[in-house]
């Protein structure tokens, strides 16, 4: 196994499938070859039927992922862009997340800078432990967090990101707690004690409910109102034909726990 491929740990723990930036000597910074393998493994999980859900963290207690790695440039600019290329590999990752229909949960083991708060916002769920810190620090290097605004104009309340994005300073774990970039933040030593209950609380649902709800998020989030209804109305009938809604509601009649199919 190549350097590179230590570089992202991909593992299967029960129904889920757990993605760790494995790069703690440089706060888990992102390059290309780690962005390719963070897609790939997004996607294949999501093609896996047994998978209920997705962990993206980073190795240490140091950083979640502290954006792109600039020093592995050898350049001033960190952006090196193919202009013959319609999409960059940072890009590809984000339509990987928003293609897939498992949730995605990410376990904020430290510091979230640039880049990394476009993967933070990419996912479903978001827990951190309360001495991470947050930033946009663009600016600082003459540049703009470009990238991740489409992600955080649909999360962050609009004077608050501009604060942060035209100041490049960083804040705490409760702020972000309050602009609702996580949803729980917790002691560091008890990080992983948070992330098992939301997990756990998450598989106990019917798999196909979740990735049939996750699709409905994605398409109906940026559609007209009329055609949301009209979306919805569909979806409501075809799950409702599924095995799991069948099991879902015998098992609401009989007063017991349901037995997901998965189907």
């Amino acid at each position: 196994m190549s350097n590179e491929d230590h570089e992202l740990l991909v593992e299967r723990r029960g129904d889920v499938r757990w993605i760790t930036i494995n790069r703690p000597e440089s706060r888990n910074a992102i390059n290309e070859g780690v962005l390719e393998r963070i897609r790939t493994a997004v996607l294949e999980a999501n093609d896996d039927p047994g998978l209920r859900a997705i962990v993206l963290t980073g190795a240490g207690d140091r950083a979640f992922c502290a954006g792109a790695d600039i020093k592995a440039e050898g350049s001033a600019s960190p952006v090196k862009p193919d202009m013959a290329a319609p999409h960059n590999a940072l890009t590809q990752v984000f339509r990987a997340f928003e293609a897939c229909n498992l949730p995605m949960l990410a376990r904020v083991n430290g510091h979230v800078l640039a880049g990394g708060m476009g993967l933070l916002c990419g996912c479903d769920l978001a827990v951190a432990a309360d001495t991470a810190k947050f930033g946009v620090p663009e600016v600082k290097i003459g540049l703009f967090p470009m990238q991740i605004l489409g992600y955080m104009l649909r999360l962050v309340p609009r004077r608050k990101l501009m604060e942060m994005c035209l100041t490049g300073d960083p804040f705490t774990a409760q702020e972000a707690l309050a602009m609702g970039l996580v949803n729980h933040v917790v002691p560091a030593d008890r990080l992983d004690e948070k992330v098992d209950w939301l997990l756990e609380r998450i598989l106990k649902q019917s798999p196909t409910a979740l990735r049939h709800g996750k699709n409905g998020v994605h398409a109906l989030q940026d559609m007209p109102l009329q055609q949301a209804f009209a979306f919805a109305e569909a979806n409501v009938a075809r799950m409702s034909m599924t095995e799991d809604a069948r099991e879902g509601f015998a098992a609401f009649q009989e007063k017991r726990d349901p037995d997901w199919p998965g189907r």
